[in-house]
């Protein structure tokens, strides 16, 4: 294997390897101007070495210095990538040339060397990995809050949909039948209309007094018998719905929506509304009723339901 197919082996980047290579540094050297290095753009590092390529060469050849010593605590380097990375560690900055070569290792200490750089760079993948997999988790944690907000706010505004159709189909309906009342009043008076005069025109003809208009119904006396209320004359209805977790009573205005109901229930209780079950007379009301009030359900003054 190669010394760079070493360096990659190792997880350098081909690239960055490539020219720690081309300047005959050895793999302890090129592992140490890596590391010393790895926070430098790639074009500026290859800019550097293509303009200082040559000079370096030149002054390996010409053999005036052949190595670097830490004048603080006498340790010889073979290159100025070597120093400096001695520096970074150590914190120590004070260095001078040496014409003192550097015997080059033996195969044990080359083979120990490398050893000694795969491990280094094996923990500094463990590390890397352990960084990437918080940050993964971090970005992941963020995603789902994001998506449970987003999820929300979907679910808040399809509910104020809901309730606003159901508001709508409940208006159009309540005006429907108004205008239906109105069109069976106005049949009903001209009808009556038509009759009292044909009436008065019989009588007119035949030479006798017309017949006098209809009394109109005597109001009720606190003498007279009572009658209850009608259920159109409420304006609050009372209902007792039986929920998984137990009996509550409500009272809600007779104009309010089924839809709403089970929404307020959902609100306070948790429970997903699907369908309600009256009692007597039996029947089941499910979402095809949700936009009719309690007052079209004839829930008035009273009802009784199971939740489901």
């Amino acid at each position: 294997m190669s010394d760079l197919d070493t360096l990659v082996d190792m997880g350098f980047d081909r690239e960055r390897a490539e020219i720690a290579i081309a300047q005959g540094k050895s793999v302890e050297g090129a592992v140490q101007w890596l590391e010393t290095n790895q926070d430098r753009d790639l074009a500026e590092l290859k800019e550097q070495y293509e303009a200082e390529g040559a000079s370096i060469d030149a002054k390996s050849v010409e053999g005036v210095a052949q190595s670097l010593v830490c004048d603080d605590c006498g340790k010889k380097f073979r290159d100025e990538s070597q120093a400096q990375y001695h520096a970074s560690k150590s914190g120590h900055a004070n260095f001078s040339q040496s014409v003192d070569e550097i015997a080059p290792l033996t195969e044990e200490e080359r083979a120990a060397k490398l050893a000694e750089l795969r491990a280094r760079a094996n923990e500094r993948k463990a590390a890397q990995s352990v960084q990437d997999k918080a940050e993964q988790k971090r970005n992941e944690e963020i995603r789902r809050k994001n998506t449970k907000e987003t999820q929300d706010a979907k679910e808040d505004l399809k509910r104020k949909e809901q309730m606003k159709e159901a508001e709508k189909k409940r208006r159009e309906k309540q005006e429907d039948v108004e205008a239906k009342q109105r069109i069976k009043a106005k049949i009903a008076a001209d009808k009556e209309e038509r009759r009292l005069r044909t009436e008065r025109e019989k009588a007119e003809r035949e030479g006798r007094a017309a017949p006098p208009p209809p009394a109109a119904a005597p109001a009720p006396t606190a003498s007279g018998p009572t009658t209850s209320k009608p259920a159109s004359a409420y304006t609050e209805t009372r209902i007792r719905f039986q929920l998984p977790t137990g009996m509550i009573t409500k009272t809600f205005p007779v104009e309010t929506t089924l839809f709403e109901v089970a929404a307020e229930l959902s609100k306070e209780s948790g429970i997903e509304v699907q369908n309600f079950t009256q009692t007597f007379p039996k029947k089941v009301f499910d979402h095809e009723f949700f936009g009719e009030s309690l007052k079209e359900l004839k829930m008035v003054p009273s009802a009784s339901l199971i939740v489901k």
